[in-house]
Order: structure tokens, then C-alpha cells, then sequence
């Protein structure tokens, strides 16, 4: 299913660590970059957060 059994990769050092060195590269590949936004104009402004389950001061019961 995988290809070499697993005991034949294990089977040498040299085996294992190009094992484990392509299960790190897989590892690094598969992270994406972090975006780049040094630059103020290419930054959103993102609207401030109101929780719609939150109690608002008015919504509070009366005394």
C-alpha cells in the first residue's frame, strides 16, 4: 500500500534518516508562509467585534 514494508526502510540508518528527512520536508512544505502586510495600505481595517449574546446595558432588568 505504501510501497517498502516498513521493516526495510528501518532496515539501515542511512534508510531511516532519508525516512525521517522526507516526513520533515512534508512537514515544512505543508506549512503555509504567514502573509506579508509590512506595508499600512495593503492592511484591512476589520470592524471591531460586538457579540450578538452579550447584555447590553439597556437590555439589563430593571430594578
Amino acid at each position: 500500500m505504501f510501497g517498502p514494508r516498513i521493516t526495510t526502510v528501518f532496515a539501515s540508518r542511512w534508510k531511516a534518516l532519508w525516512w525521517a528527512a522526507g516526513i520533515m520536508l512534508t512537514a515544512y512544505c505543508s506549512i503555509p508562509a504567514p502573509e506579508d502586510t509590512k506595508h499600512p495600505a495593503a492592511q484591512q481595517e476589520q470592524p471591531e467585534h460586538i457579540n450578538p449574546w452579550a447584555i447590553k446595558k439597556t437590555d439589563a432588568p430593571k430594578d
